[in-house]
């Protein structure tokens, strides 16, 4: 069942599954780092929804990233990518973890000269791309790869879309009637993809700091503390969570929505201070749990 819909591939990056299985390889390899201590898969660990649960990623030499590792689970539906929400391809993000110096740390043009002496990888460029092994290779399969990981089975998921009142909980389904009717939590989280893809400021500080969103993009001040809204499916398994994984639980989640944010001036609009019970935080979480969907793992056993 895939309540997403169907997966579009780019004109120039039609899917083939020898390509996907070419950048799964290279999603686990090692080699891709500077030192050959770091792949991909170390950062977005698939247990963990493809997170790491660390509030910043390790990289090569001690390094340490700026943000929380991003799920990249149904990632073949973003509009746009990274948290500053800017990047308009999958493809164009395979190259950021890659080079930048605090996580990968490898010149492009050493990655492929080293790549090019694995026969592996230069046979299955010329088999499936009718070229030489290069980053245009890399990043295609990469991204092939990430667009397969795809979890839209979670017992909500069964719940809401093949009406299979039975598979959720009395808390769970008064949760669900607690995030839809009584808070604003669908303006930012709607259903199926429970995101709406735009860099939105939900006031987690009041002076922003060193990382002031997607403001580095453009300098536009107006994007002062804006972060895209990541999806709130599998989030069980992403904590901690925010852009710095600053919040370690759901319950302090909650309880910072309940208060209102804490007011910066880029604030948005939809975040206003509300009211829950304890009983109803236990029901919003069990809710916000029914989104779990591990299937996709048994492709990674």
């Amino acid at each position: 069942m895939n309540v997403l819909g169907e997966v579009i591939h780019p004109v120039d990056n039609p899917f083939s599954k020898e390509k996907a299985d070419l950048g799964r390889k290279l999603f686990f390899d090692k080699r891709l780092s500077r030192d050959s201590t770091i792949s991909c898969a170390s950062c977005h660990i698939p247990q963990y929804a493809f997170t790491d649960r660390k509030m910043f990623s390790n990289g090569v030499g001690g390094g340490q990233t700026e943000r929380n590792a991003s799920t990249l689970l149904n990632s073949a539906y973003l509009k746009t990518v990274m948290f500053d929400a800017h990047l308009q391809s999958l493809e164009l993000q395979v190259i950021v973890p890659i080079q930048e110096h605090v996580e990968m740390d490898m010149n492009m043009v050493d990655l492929i000269r080293r790549l090019r002496l694995i026969p592996e990888y230069q046979n299955a460029a010329k088999s499936i791309f009718n070229r030489e092994f290069d980053a245009f290779v890399l990043t295609r399969s990469i991204s092939a790869f990430e667009r397969t990981l795809i979890s839209t089975n979670s017992r909500f998921d069964q719940f809401y879309y093949t009406n299979n009142s039975s598979v959720l909980t009395k808390d769970e389904k008064e949760g669900w009637k607690i995030f839809t009717d009584k808070l604003y939590c669908t303006k930012c989280h709607p259903a199926p993809y429970f995101t709406n893809y735009t860099a939105e400021n939900n006031g987690l500080y009041y002076e922003y700091g060193k990382d002031q969103g997607r403001f580095r993009i453009h300098g536009d001040t107006n994007d002062i503390g804006r972060f895209k809204v990541p999806t709130l499916r599998n989030i069980e398994l992403t904590y901690p969570y925010m852009h710095d994984g600053s919040i370690p639980t759901i319950e302090e989640v909650i309880k910072h929505y309940a208060k209102g944010g804490k007011g910066h001036y880029n604030q948005s609009d939809i975040i206003q201070p509300f009211e829950l019970s304890d009983k109803e935080i236990k029901q919003l979480k069990a809710f916000l749990f029914s989104l779990t969907d591990t299937s996709y793992m048994i492709d990674f056993h």
